[in-house]
């Protein structure tokens, strides 16, 4: 029986070709490939906006809330409930993440929570697209726009997701997309910020390489966050794929969803594109042995993300009551949902869970 894992990146020949395309040309660095994939990647998801590319999706967060003059005695709203990278981002910059509950069935922060955390030092609210789910924009610019706040999104998992026909990455002053190997799609490691104004992009590419767009004349402190030509080569190649790996994570899905018994499987909200980063459902009783089960009696992989929410973790370790997020923590589980699933793997998938469920594993 052939593991199946919860998730798999996907390399070909072409993006093999692609790198071995740069190396040839001796021009490594942040370089044409780069700029070429920032165009086309704005096009491709038709953002509207100007893209720009760094080395990881944790870096755009970091140089996006930089760009946007984020720093000490500033608060920015995010969820508990996602990767570290979020609060991580706000920290790094001298300001303090406050966390905010999810709504129960995006995953994405709440609206409601979020209005409930603003204070006098609240300067911004960044939600996560969390699983490839877009959250609550309308509601979220409409809260920010009456308390005078700014709005950025963190959409690592979230490659083409939209919300009424517009895309995730295009609400607020930037946009931040993981190029990391196990997302949508993959640069083999990277991320691309979108800017909603001239002057936001600027920013980002001078804080991208040490604070200079001509060489040797620093105009601001900065980093070394650059993407190289490498990267861009295998991210642009990707983009020729990733729609249709997308539509395969959304048949797997819809398979999963109308076959799947005894656990609560992801709603989708109305006017929402789902684009699968994960599946993830809900197990209430034993998460974790249900987890095991399926590794170890059917040799189907899943993931927990994220058993320890970010106000828990001892970066943080804040007072906070947030019962949606924490019971996230203890029931979610997702199941492979990856373009490299077949028929059968789809099969016993399904299989494995509703025989656990039945079992009460």
């Amino acid at each position: 029986m052939v593991f199946i894992p919860p998730a798999r990146p996907i390399i070909g020949d072409e993006e093999r070709e692609a790198v071995d395309r740069v190396l040839r040309s001796g021009l490594i660095a942040q370089g044409p490939e780069v700029s070429a994939f920032e165009r086309e990647f704005s096009s491709h998801f038709s953002l509207g906006r100007e893209c720009v590319a760094v080395n990881s999706g944790t870096s755009g967060l970091h140089l996006g809330l930089l760009a946007c003059g984020i720093g000490p005695g500033d608060e920015v709203i995010v969820p508990s409930f996602t990767f570290a990278a979020t609060a991580n981002s706000v920290a790094l910059t001298g300001a303090t993440p406050v966390f905010a509950d999810i709504d129960p069935d995006s995953f994405c922060l709440s609206p409601e929570a979020a209005e409930a955390a603003i204070t006098d030092r609240t300067r911004a609210i960044m939600p996560v697209h969390l699983y490839g789910h877009p959250a609550d924009m309308p509601a979220i610019l409409q809260l920010a726009e009456s308390r005078g706040l700014e709005v950025f999104e963190d959409a690592a998992q979230a490659h083409g997701a939209a919300l009424h026909g517009n895309p995730v990455g295009a609400f607020g002053r930037f946009g931040m997309f993981s190029l990391y190997p196990t997302k949508n799609m993959t640069s083999g490691e990277g991320g691309m910020v979108s800017a909603a104004d001239a002057e936001t992009a600027r920013q980002l590419r001078l804080l991208r390489n040490q604070g200079m767009e001509k060489q040797y004349h620093n105009e601001i402190v900065g980093l070394n966050n650059r993407m190289t030509d490498i990267h861009a080569a295998i991210g642009r190649v990707q983009l020729s794929k990733v729609d249709g790996w997308t539509e395969t994570r959304r048949s797997n899905a819809a398979q999963l969803d109308a076959r799947l018994e005894g656990v609560t499987v992801p709603p989708v909200a109305d006017g929402a594109r789902h684009v699968y980063h994960q599946y993830t459902v809900r197990v209430p009783e034993d998460r974790d042995g249900f987890s095991s089960a399926l590794k170890n009696e059917y040799g189907v992989g899943s993931g927990m993300f994220y058993p320890v929410p970010s106000h828990r973790l001892e970066t943080f370790a804040v007072e906070a009551e947030l019962p949606e997020t924490d019971r996230a923590a203890n029931e979610c589980l997702s199941l492979p949902v990856h373009p490299s699933i077949g028929a059968s793997e789809l099969d016993r998938i399904v299989e494995a869970v509703n025989s656990l469920a039945r079992a009460g594993s």
